[in-house]
């Protein structure tokens, strides 16, 4: 559908810790969400982050709130038809209270371990959200579609937006960067090819997603971007 299309929207930032990386050093990384223009409404996949002294003190955040990144793109609550969460982190459902009676996707995995599990994510985040709860994969705009990609939590999802020129794909923190999802694809690849084993697991949802003939795939903590060749 060429007349949707996808835009991001900046959160601001925050220090993620060395504990945290992997890499033995601290790394500043963006919070992005991204808006769905269609025809038949406005999309907004995650929010932004919340706010609580400790995780303020821990993560070192500057955010922009919900309604200053919706101004910057031209829009305000009132404009959102639908919003979908990749998952409950706090730093993907911020900006959820703000949102009245819109719609918000989640898988119920996904919410069912954030009121079950301590510490998961800030409870008020939740509180009086319209969650509409999905159970796979669903097509909730004409050729806009959710899709579970598990790892980073159980019931993490990633956007699809189909386009005649290949799809664009939002795939939230199932990655933390680019260059892992590249490598990820890459197996995949190698193993659509045939090549032999040993090769390194992936998710098992790479395939379906891959299906999709993806020609872009955005992030939540990367400005940088998969593109396809």
């Amino acid at each position: 559908m060429a007349s949707v299309t996808v835009r991001r929207v900046d959160f601001g930032y925050f220090v993620r810790p060395a504990a945290e990386t992997g890499t033995g050093a601290a790394r500043v990384e963006p919070c992005l969400g991204y808006l769905v223009s269609h025809p038949a409404g406005q999309l907004l996949f995650d929010t932004g982050m919340g706010s609580h002294p400790e995780v303020d003190a821990h993560y070192r955040p500057r955010r922009v709130p919900l309604p200053q990144a919706l101004a910057a793109a031209g829009l305000q609550i009132g404009d959102l038809r639908f919003v979908a969460n990749s998952h409950l982190h706090f730093d993907h459902c911020g900006g959820n209270p703000l949102l009245g009676n819109v719609p918000v996707f989640v898988q119920a995995a996904e919410l069912s371990a954030a009121r079950q599990t301590a510490d998961y994510t800030l409870p008020e985040l939740l509180d009086g959200s319209q969650f509409e709860q999905l159970t796979g994969q669903a097509e909730v705009l004409p050729g806009v579609l959710l899709m579970p990609t598990p790892g980073h939590t159980a019931g993490h999802q990633s956007l699809i937006v189909r386009r005649p020129d290949g799809a664009v794909i939002v795939a939230g923190q199932s990655h933390d960067t680019a260059a892992q999802y590249a490598a990820d694809q890459l197996c995949w690849q190698a193993g659509l090819d045939g090549h032999g084993q040993p090769l390194p697991g992936v998710p098992a949802w790479i395939d379906a997603l891959q299906q999709f003939d993806p020609r872009v795939v955005y992030f939540a903590h990367d400005r940088s971007a998969w593109l396809a060749d």
